[in-house]
């Protein structure tokens, strides 16, 4: 365990510095800053100085992710301190203000985050003050596993095959019983800033929806494993029923952490052996998330340029009106529609629908991935860098192991395959709900009557297609292959 530098005084501080770690089990950082015998000032920054700053929903989630961990920390006899301003220059100001001993913090994995980290680890070193880092995001590091040749991987299979052949570790620390502050810094409140959404508040479907913190992220995984796990292989797809975990957020803001979920996935499925394959195929999702950040490490400008540069050439159209009307849910094909609005109203998405509304944006609408990425950005409570970059590109064919060019979701064949019984479209559709299943999923193929039956006015209560998908697709494959090197996609 490393130790605060022992030229200090037995009561200099140890900072420990909250990022994308809010929670106090399998934290350590935090632990090693507690076994310093040292008092320990917990510290978080809000930084907006970054090249991605958080979007609407992210702070939102923030807000109650900061109360619930500035709780849990009182309980145990510590304080959550609050500060705003440019990392690096705030813990430098936290340091001389308190004369800490040491800064530890958790390793976050963004570009920006590294070289920051990188230079503010040599700063405090060289002014004698110990710093250190940790794992407490990912299973493996990004550095860890490699190729036979030594390089990063490109394709998701190899590198997941990889990653287990080192082994999990699944040592799991608890949190700390106690916390032993020392004397109170100044700090700033958590109205102060102003995350949560006044005029207009937008936030009341997240709230009714989500429950930010350590202790929220623990029960959702036990609801999960206890439900949806068995099956999840099947019904993963399905975004008419809960089939998932739903923990993305809670593992992007660092509630929980991935150690903890293979544990317990581990301890359920030996306890109910007939769920093993459910349960790789769910760790296999976790290994999703491995990999998208592999690739940033090794990509840093993977959210702004195409990781294939064949992709430069690809002709984008400018369809601004398309794009706002795929934003607000109103493109004509429910599926998109529901996703849409499902996403504005929870800050959340199916991940079959955040394929299909992908690709319906980028080869339907021939709209660039980066808008898809930046809205996603703002209105998902789990964006997340290196996921929504990797995803994206994913679906554009631009990115590593990325989908073939060939492959344009159909949304009415997605939806009626995915919702087959229309659940999913009639509760973020109300408009429509009342048509029959056959024609739920393409209402314009249904007769006058149907739709006057249903109180559905096309073009006035809900939108008619606004492009044909044959047509679309045809245009998108033509494009596609209009740039050299687009078959490497396949």
């Amino acid at each position: 365990m490393p130790a605060a530098n022992t030229k200090h005084p037995a009561d200099a501080p140890v900072i420990v510095w909250f990022r994308q770690d809010l929670r106090l089990a399998d934290n350590p950082a935090l632990t090693a800053a507690v076994g310093a015998g040292r008092p320990v000032i917990l510290v978080y920054i809000l930084d907006d100085e970054t090249p991605w700053p958080m979007g609407g929903a992210s702070r939102w989630w923030l807000h109650g992710s900061l109360s619930a961990l500035a709780a849990d920390i009182e309980a145990r006899g510590g304080r959550l301190t609050l500060r705003r301003g440019p990392s690096a220059r705030t813990i430098a100001a936290l340091v001389a203000e308190t004369r800490a001993a040491a800064v530890f913090w958790n390793r976050c994995y963004e570009p920006a985050a590294v070289a920051r980290d990188t230079g503010l680890k040599k700063e405090l070193t060289d002014s004698g003050v110990a710093a250190e880092s940790f794992n407490a995001a990912l299973l493996f590091e990004p550095w860890e596993v490699r190729t036979g040749g030594g390089g990063p991987f490109k394709v998701y299979s190899p590198f997941w095959r990889a990653s287990l052949a080192r082994g999990v570790d699944r040592h799991v620390l608890p949190a700390p019983r106690a916390i032993p502050s020392g004397a109170a810094v100044s700090s700033a409140s958590l109205e102060d800033f102003n995350l949560l959404p006044r005029k207009p508040d937008w936030a009341g479907g997240m709230r009714a929806a989500w429950t930010p913190g350590e202790a929220g992220a623990r029960r959702l995984l036990d609801a999960f494993l206890e439900g949806a796990l068995e099956g999840y292989g099947d019904r993963r797809n399905r975004p008419d029923i809960v089939g998932t975990s739903r923990l993305s957020p809670h593992l992007h803001f660092g509630e929980i952490g991935p150690r903890q979920i293979w544990n317990a996935v581990e301890a359920h499925v030996e306890a109910h052996p007939g769920r093993r394959k459910d349960g790789d195929k769910f760790l296999s999702e976790i290994g999703w998330r491995e990999f998208s950040t592999h690739l940033l490490f090794h990509n840093p400008d993977l959210p702004e340029a195409n990781w294939k540069a064949t992709f430069d050439a690809f002709p984008w159209e400018n369809n601004p009106e398309g794009l706002e009307a795929w934003k607000r849910g109103r493109t004509g094909y429910p599926i998109v529609d529901a996703g849409m609005r499902e996403l504005w109203v929870t800050g959340w998405m199916h991940n079959r629908v955040r394929m299909i509304v992908a690709s319906f944006l980028i080869k339907d609408l021939m709209v660039h991935w980066r808008e898809g990425e930046a809205w996603f950005w703002d209105t998902l409570v789990d964006a997340d860098l290196a996921n929504n970059a990797a995803s994206w590109q994913w679906v554009a064919g631009s990115g590593a192991d990325a989908a073939p060019y060939f492959r344009i979701f159909n949304p009415v064949t997605q939806g009626e395959t995915y919702d087959p019984g229309g659940d999913y479209v009639r509760r973020w559709i109300p408009e429509i709900a009342a048509l029959p299943d056959k024609v739920i999923h393409k209402p314009w193929t249904a007769t006058p009557e149907v739709l006057s039956a249903a109180g559905v006015d096309l073009g006035r209560t809900y939108p008619r297609p606004i492009v044909d998908h044959g047509e679309a697709r045809q245009r998108a494959l033509a494009a596609y292959k209009s740039i050299a090197g687009a078959s490497a996609g396949e």
